[in-house]
Protein backbone atom coordinates (compact mmCIF):
# COMPACT_ATOMS: atom_id res chain seq x y z
CA UNK A 1 0.00 0.00 0.00
CA UNK A 2 1.57 3.19 -1.49
CA UNK A 3 0.71 6.32 -1.72
CA UNK A 4 -0.10 6.18 -5.25
CA UNK A 5 -3.19 4.66 -4.61
CA UNK A 6 -6.34 6.92 -4.87
CA UNK A 7 -8.17 7.62 -1.90
CA UNK A 8 -11.93 6.33 -1.59
CA UNK A 9 -14.92 8.13 -4.07
CA UNK A 10 -17.44 9.58 -1.38
CA UNK A 11 -20.63 9.69 -2.92
CA UNK A 12 -20.72 12.95 -5.40
CA UNK A 13 -23.39 15.56 -3.20
CA UNK A 14 -23.87 17.93 -5.89
CA UNK A 15 -24.29 15.51 -8.30
CA UNK A 16 -27.30 13.92 -5.81
CA UNK A 17 -28.78 17.35 -5.51
CA UNK A 18 -28.13 17.84 -9.43
CA UNK A 19 -30.61 14.66 -10.03
CA UNK A 20 -33.35 15.61 -7.51
CA UNK A 21 -33.50 19.06 -8.27
CA UNK A 22 -34.21 17.95 -12.36
CA UNK A 23 -36.36 15.00 -10.97
CA UNK A 24 -38.68 17.68 -8.72
CA UNK A 25 -39.15 20.03 -12.04
CA UNK A 26 -40.32 17.37 -14.10
CA UNK A 27 -42.68 15.93 -11.39
CA UNK A 28 -44.04 19.54 -10.85
CA UNK A 29 -44.70 20.07 -14.76
CA UNK A 30 -45.96 16.39 -15.33
CA UNK A 31 -48.10 17.40 -12.06
CA UNK A 32 -49.70 20.49 -13.60
CA UNK A 33 -50.15 18.40 -16.93
CA UNK A 34 -52.00 15.17 -15.30
CA UNK A 35 -54.31 17.79 -13.34
CA UNK A 36 -55.23 19.49 -16.71
CA UNK A 37 -54.08 22.23 -14.56
CA UNK A 38 -52.53 25.37 -17.07
CA UNK A 39 -49.39 26.93 -15.76
CA UNK A 40 -49.28 30.61 -16.59
CA UNK A 41 -46.30 31.17 -18.76
CA UNK A 42 -43.99 33.11 -16.33
CA UNK A 43 -44.23 29.33 -14.61
CA UNK A 44 -43.61 27.52 -17.68
CA UNK A 45 -40.71 29.61 -18.45
CA UNK A 46 -39.73 29.18 -14.97
CA UNK A 47 -40.00 25.64 -15.00
CA UNK A 48 -37.71 25.44 -18.26
CA UNK A 49 -35.06 27.66 -17.29
CA UNK A 50 -34.44 26.69 -14.47
CA UNK A 51 -34.22 23.05 -15.57
CA UNK A 52 -31.98 24.42 -18.16
CA UNK A 53 -29.54 26.10 -15.80
CA UNK A 54 -29.53 22.76 -13.96
CA UNK A 55 -28.63 20.53 -16.70
CA UNK A 56 -26.22 22.61 -17.84
CA UNK A 57 -24.18 23.99 -14.70
CA UNK A 58 -25.35 22.04 -12.11
CA UNK A 59 -27.41 24.21 -10.30
CA UNK A 60 -29.30 27.17 -11.01
CA UNK A 61 -27.90 29.97 -9.48
CA UNK A 62 -24.78 31.90 -9.12
CA UNK A 63 -24.72 33.47 -5.48
CA UNK A 64 -23.86 30.99 -3.13
CA UNK A 65 -24.97 32.89 -0.25
CA UNK A 66 -28.88 32.44 -1.70
CA UNK A 67 -28.96 28.46 -0.86
CA UNK A 68 -26.86 25.67 0.46
CA UNK A 69 -23.78 24.18 -0.54
CA UNK A 70 -24.82 21.27 -1.36
CA UNK A 71 -28.31 22.34 -3.07
CA UNK A 72 -28.62 23.08 -6.97
CA UNK A 73 -31.61 25.78 -6.16
CA UNK A 74 -31.82 28.29 -4.24
CA UNK A 75 -34.22 29.09 -1.23
CA UNK A 76 -36.89 31.13 -3.10
CA UNK A 77 -36.57 28.76 -6.43
CA UNK A 78 -37.60 26.03 -3.74
CA UNK A 79 -40.21 27.40 -2.36
CA UNK A 80 -41.89 28.80 -6.07
CA UNK A 81 -41.16 24.78 -7.44
CA UNK A 82 -42.80 23.87 -4.07
CA UNK A 83 -46.28 26.61 -5.00
CA UNK A 84 -46.40 25.16 -8.49
CA UNK A 85 -46.29 21.36 -7.50
CA UNK A 86 -48.72 22.66 -4.99
CA UNK A 87 -51.24 24.67 -7.66
CA UNK A 88 -51.13 21.36 -9.58
CA UNK A 89 -52.56 19.39 -6.59
CA UNK A 90 -55.52 22.27 -6.53
CA UNK A 91 -53.56 23.46 -3.09
CA UNK A 92 -53.91 27.26 -2.93
CA UNK A 93 -50.13 29.44 -1.82
CA UNK A 94 -50.02 29.92 2.00
CA UNK A 95 -50.99 33.76 1.14
CA UNK A 96 -54.22 33.26 -0.05
CA UNK A 97 -55.17 30.65 2.44
CA UNK A 98 -57.55 32.22 4.86
CA UNK A 99 -55.79 31.05 7.99
CA UNK A 100 -52.62 33.40 6.82
CA UNK A 101 -54.40 36.63 6.58
CA UNK A 102 -54.92 38.50 9.76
Amino acid sequence: MGFSQKPAKRPDRTAAAKRAALKALRRARKAAETAGVTLSDWEGEFLGSVEERVEKYGRAFRDFEKGGPGSSLSTIQTVKLKEIAGKAKGKKPAWQRSSFRR
